[in-house]
């Protein structure tokens, strides 16, 4: 990690002012405590490749970046020039409400996306993190995504076409603005999670559902996980269709599972009634509840946030050896969790024993076929703690894939799965 940006051998840098507006870079504009030399703000597609062009002509490493709510997720850039920032493409190219589909730019916050998509009673079903501050962009290239993601899949379900600047220079398209085309399907698809190394999105389409005419949410509570997961399981055994299922707990806490029904107002009526039958005890749902995620950021204190990934049926098995670990190394610990088996964890201590209950943990998962990715570590576990896990065999191919889009490596260097 840097607190200064990494004065290269001097760039041309009056060349690429010609082409979008240029200011040097600031702290508030670091990639993983990396802070480039300067920051541009192209307001096209073709001022997106042209600022690329001009990178790959210079060798100058570059790094896109949106609202800045996940720029510290990742392993820091091994070099960093510039920053592209996309601020100013913010717009919704268009809104075709007949086909249920909408093409908007990658500055677009997911919150301004949503009430403009409102106006004609419609949204994108994705809740990801940070609303306000998270962009198309950037959620795209996190593959970021929450609860809704049970009923409606994640990202690259919802994504049908796409606009790319590669490295090279090239605007590149694939897919279509309806929602049969297969056109290009791969491509939406490879760039969603690629965390900004393969190229730069420019414009995204995706296909759109209504919004709901009335939302519920009924709140469960557990003393323990097991319990908890029983539920869950039995829940997705039913004929019902909840939109979302999400697990809350940690040190000194109840098990809370929270189900929420979208849909008619009858509809979501029976489903709670139904739900309710099941028997299991319930309190009044807390008005933040679907925020939980987000307040793991929200505390002070030297921790470790990361993402998570087991077998649904193996939800509590998870929570309960976490619990163990933290009590051993006592660690303040919480997770919220998906009925998918995607959850966020956060460990709050010593570093010292955040550094072993991460190791211990990320081994006993990989053990059983899930993984951690670590969001967020202190500044002082950045060397001993690697954020991707293993990537198994899926790493060599990553690998090609990277040569083929960006062989000079001018984009987020370093940052991704493997160093990529």
């Amino acid at each position: 990690m840097s607190g200064s940006p990494v004065v290269s051998p001097r760039l041309p840098w009056e060349e690429l002012a010609v082409i979008a507006p240029l200011r040097p870079a600031a702290a508030g504009d670091a990639v993983c405590g990396v802070i480039p030399q300067f920051v541009i703000e192209p307001g096209s597609a073709e001022a997106i490749a042209g600022v690329l062009r001009w990178a790959l002509a210079n060798l100058a490493a570059v790094a896109a970046r949106g609202g800045g709510s996940k720029l510290e997720w990742g392993q820091p850039p091994r070099h960093l020039d510039l920053v592209i920032s996309t601020s100013r493409l913010s717009h919704v190219v268009e809104h075709v409400f007949d086909d249920m589909t909408a093409t908007v730019e990658p500055g677009c916050t997911i919150a301004d996306f949503q009430r403009r998509l409102a106006q004609q009673g419609q949204r994108l079903a994705l809740d990801p993190l940070f609303p306000e501050r998270a962009t198309v962009g950037g959620v795209l290239a996190t593959n970021d995504s929450g609860p809704l993601r049970l009923r409606f899949g994640s990202l690259r379900d919802l994504i049908i076409g796409i606009t790319v600047a590669l490295p090279d220079g090239t605007l590149a398209r694939s897919g279509g603005k309806v929602v049969k085309n297969v056109a290009g399907y791969d491509l939406p698809k490879l760039f969603t999670g690629s965390l900004g190394t393969l190229g730069v999105i420019a414009q995204a389409t995706f296909r759109l559902h209504p919004l709901p005419a009335a939302t519920e949410t009924y709140t469960a509570v557990f003393e323990s996980a097991e319990r908890a997961n029983e539920f869950i399981l039995k829940l997705l055994g039913l004929k019902l269709v909840p939109s979302s299922i999400q697990l809350r707990t940690g040190q000194r806490r109840p098990v809370y599972v929270d189900v929420r029904y979208e849909g008619i107002p009858a509809g979501v009526a029976a489903q709670m009634c139904q739900t309710e039958a099941l028997g299991a005890a319930h309190e009044a749902t807390q008005a933040d509840a679907w925020r939980t995620r987000e307040e793991l950021w929200m505390r002070t204190g030297t921790s470790c946030i990361g993402k998570f990934s087991v077998l649904p049926a193996r939800l509590a098995v998870a929570c309960d050896r976490i619990e163990a670990l933290a009590s051993e190394l006592h660690l303040d610990w919480q997770v919220v969790a998906q009925a998918t088996g995607i959850g966020l964890l956060r460990l709050e201590g010593e570093a010292e024993s955040l550094a072993v209950a991460v190791g211990r943990w990320r081994e006993q998962l990989e053990r059983r076929g899930g993984s951690l990715v670590l969001l967020r570590r202190p500044d002082e576990l950045r060397s001993r703690l690697e954020v991707w896990g293993d990537a198994g065999s899926a790493l060599k191919l990553m690998q090609r894939v990277k040569r083929q889009f960006d062989p000079a490596g001018i984009l987020n260097p370093g940052r991704f799965v493997g160093g990529i």
